[in-house]
């Protein structure tokens, strides 16, 4: 592979492995890492998303000890991606998050999310308008934190806001939001319309985003101002079967797409980065330059790490 391998800013999980199970174990971390490495991953951010606040807390101190007993856990996971749980309680916008965990944002809450985390914690998804005064948003980029928007839905006024306040990227844009929009006035157009000031991530497995509109977004918002993500969860590189995610079941069928029981909603995604960078070349028709900027370059520059 020319130049730095992938780099991930969403992984839930990953060859089996959920990151969100409260009994996660150093054999369970580290077969999930070989199974990345192997996969021409060379960095991610392991993502906890919502629960209640103290199982979010646990989960955080869970991983970062983990990581830290473990050599191969250290040189992959280059930190944590916290989603939620300062979302939107609206169905929806809320997505796979579960809605009894869902909280307004507050400095306090936020730090304890941090210190959790042990300071591995790099990108933090919010809602801004669950931001009373943008608070928490400020806080966080103080620390050092990259906050991201998502399983959100701001006026565009409360989106710039949020930019002014620091906001400075979107997370997995087409989705966290409801299948039925406005035409025109919904959050996608919004944030489109504010491409040259947010980065936007990608969910590149043809489900979440169908190929075309994924090609309309990139040629709309520029591919400089994009990273594709996969949103693994513990079905990733494993084929069809039965998962977990937290407190979901997911079910992954022939066609490699997770979805909740019912079949109701996605569950994160089964899909790796080698599977997404083909997407990308053989259903978007980009070239290797862009796929590498999009799966490897601009994640690392979004998140101010080293593309050494």
């Amino acid at each position: 592979m020319n130049g730095p391998a992938y780099f991930d800013l969403q992984v839930n999980g990953y060859a089996g492995v959920d990151f969100n199970q409260d009994d996660l174990t150093s054999d369970g971390l580290h077969h999930a890492c070989e199974r990345l490495r192997s996969d021409g991953v060379s960095g991610i951010l392991a993502t906890v998303i919502t629960e209640k606040l103290p199982v979010m807390q646990s989960r955080l101190e869970r991983l970062a000890a983990l990581r830290e007993e473990d050599p191969l856990a250290q040189e992959l996971i280059a930190g944590f991606h916290v989603e939620g749980p300062f979302i939107s309680p609206l169905d929806g916008f809320r997505g796979a998050h579960p809605e009894d965990s869902v909280l307004p944002a507050t400095p306090d809450d936020a730090n304890r999310l941090l210190d959790s985390g042990q300071g591995l914690v790099r990108l933090f998804t919010l809602a801004p308008e669950q931001d009373a005064g943008l608070k928490t948003t400020k806080m966080l980029v103080e620390r050092g934190v990259v906050v991201s928007a998502g399983h959100c839905d701001p006026t565009i006024e409360q989106l710039d806001a949020a930019i002014d306040g620091g906001v400075s990227m979107f997370t997995h844009l087409g989705n966290g939001c409801p299948m039925m929009l406005h035409r025109h006035e919904n959050v996608i157009q919004r944030v489109l319309s504010r491409s040259d000031r947010l980065h936007l991530c990608f969910i590149a497995d043809g489900a979440h985003v169908p190929f075309a509109a994924l090609k309309n977004y990139l040629r709309a918002a520029g591919i400089d101002r994009c990273s594709v993500v996969t949103d693994a969860t513990a079905a990733a590189g494993m084929g069809p079967g039965h998962y977990r995610l937290g407190r979901w079941d997911v079910d992954v069928g022939e066609d490699l797409v997770a979805w909740s029981p019912d079949g109701s909603h996605l569950i994160g995604s089964a899909v790796t980065m080698v599977q997404a960078a083909a997407n990308l070349r053989e259903q978007l028709g980009l070239t290797e330059s862009e796929v590498h900027l999009l799966t490897s370059k601009n994640p690392r520059v979004a998140l101010n790490t080293s593309v050494n």
